[in-house]
C-alpha cells in the first residue's frame, strides 16, 4: 500500500512541472504573437485596415519554421481568435503545418498573420483539422509575389527579417493544439467552445486587448 502511495507521488511530482512549464511556454508564445501582430500590423506592407475592420477570425504564428530543402516540412504554433459580438474572443492555439516548399526556403523562420474573411467558414477553421486548397481557398496578401485565388477570403500575411515572405499554400493544414489549450484553460475542449464559451485567461489579455484595439 505505501508503494502505491509513493508512487502516485511521484507521478504527481512528475506532472505538475509538466504542466506549468506548457502554462509558461504558453504565455511565452502569447507574447510574441502581440509583437508580430504589432510588427505586421505597423509596417509599410501591412495589412490593410479593412481586412482587419471585417476579419471574422484572426490568427497568429510566430516563428513559423520553413522546412529544410530535404525535409521539406515546415511547422509553426500560435493561436486563433474570432470575433464575439464586439469583442475578440479568447485564443484558441493552433499547429500550423505545411508539405514541401521547395529547395530555396532552407530553413528560416517565418511570422505569419492569417485573417479570415468569410464567417461561413470559423466551424472548420476552429475544427480538429482544416486543409487549404480542399476546405477553403487562401492566397497571400502581401508582397508583389503574392499569388493564390484573387477572390480567397483567407489571407495569409508572412515576415520574415523585415521582408515579404511567401510559399505555396494547398494543403498546408490548420489544427488545434490540444497540449497547449489544456495548459491555458486547465481542461480538453475544442476551439470552437474555447471561442464561444471562455474567459480570456490572464497571459491571453495582451494578445486579446491588441485585437481589440486593431481590429475594430
Amino acid at each position: 500500500m505505501l508503494k502505491k502511495h509513493y508512487l502516485l507521488l511521484l507521478t504527481i511530482t512528475a506532472v505538475v512541472p509538466a504542466i506549468a512549464s506548457d502554462a509558461d511556454d504558453a504565455a511565452a508564445r502569447l507574447d510574441k504573437a502581440v509583437a508580430v501582430f504589432n510588427h505586421i500590423t505597423e509596417t509599410g506592407h501591412g495589412i490593410p485596415a479593412a481586412q482587419l475592420a471585417n476579419a471574422d477570425c484572426i490568427a497568429v504564428i510566430p516563428g513559423f519554421k520553413k522546412g529544410a530543402a530535404v525535409v521539406g516540412v515546415g511547422f509553426g504554433r500560435g493561436f486563433i481568435s474570432c470575433r464575439n459580438g464586439g469583442n475578440w474572443s479568447a485564443p484558441g492555439a493552433i499547429a500550423f503545418e505545411t508539405g514541401s516548399l521547395g529547395v530555396q526556403l532552407g530553413g528560416e523562420e517565418v511570422d505569419i498573420v492569417i485573417v479570415s474573411l468569410a464567417k461561413e467558414k470559423r466551424a472548420k477553421l476552429l475544427s480538429e483539422r482544416f486543409t487549404i486548397g480542399s476546405d477553403a481557398s487562401a492566397a497571400w496578401g502581401n508582397g508583389k509575389t503574392a499569388h493564390g485565388d484573387p477572390n480567397a477570403q483567407i489571407l495569409f500575411y508572412g515576415h520574415t527579417k523585415g521582408a515579404f515572405a511567401g510559399f505555396g499554400l494547398d494543403g498546408a493544414t490548420l489544427k488545434q493544439d490540444e497540449s497547449t489549450d489544456k495548459a491555458l484553460y486547465g481542461k480538453t475542449e475544442s476551439n470552437g467552445q474555447i471561442v464561444a464559451e471562455e474567459a480570456t485567461p490572464g497571459s491571453a489579455q495582451a494578445f486579446v486587448a491588441k485585437l481589440d484595439r486593431t481590429a475594430k
